[in-house]
């Protein structure tokens, strides 16, 4: 369960999980961080259609944003947020493919400061240039001097050694 009590700090939780499936483990991502909830929920990997994840009832949260995927199984993204929040969506979808860059993101303001979350996931066999260039594009679309963007998600890339593909994220 989730109560909407926020910490007495102020400070702003963001968590992301990959949930491997999220139909029928939509209570785990929140019970696992009670007696303090995330401010805002992160998912790839939710394995969920448009229909269904419309669905899904996270208790205390509303969801913002999602990506599903069109044509190949499994895969996605979301962002919930807890309820009593005001937050949007950012349209990303020009910017999706199934399994090369699936991203979503919703704009915040929390405490006079202006956030942009954005959630991606790209699959192991996605086309990395693909995804480096769409994810380039996105974040240029919305880029302003005083932008704080928050990225989080599984972008497949293994970072326990040097090799080109993590040179050309970082």
């Amino acid at each position: 369960m989730v109560n909407n009590s926020h910490n007495p700090d102020k400070s702003f939780i963001i968590y992301h999980q990959n949930t491997d499936g999220l139909k029928n483990k939509k209570d785990e991502p929140v019970s696992a961080l009670l007696p303090t909830p995330p401010h805002i929920l992160c998912l790839s990997e939710h394995h969920l259609k448009y229909n269904e994840i419309k669905q899904i009832n996270i208790e205390g949260c509303k969801l913002v944003t999602s990506y599903c995927r069109q044509s190949v199984k499994k895969g996605g993204v979301c962002i919930y947020a807890l309820n009593g929040l005001i937050c949007s969506k950012i349209d990303m979808s020009n910017y999706c493919k199934d399994q090369d860059n699936e991203i979503c993101m919703l704009k915040i303001n929390f405490m006079s400061v202006r956030l942009h979350i954005l959630v991606v996931c790209r699959a192991p066999t996605g086309d990395f240039n693909f995804f480096l260039n769409q994810l380039d594009d996105s974040i240029k679309s919305i880029y302003k001097t005083n932008l704080n963007l928050i990225i989080c998600g599984d972008i497949n890339i293994y970072y326990l050694l040097e090799h080109d593909t993590k040179k050309q994220l970082d």
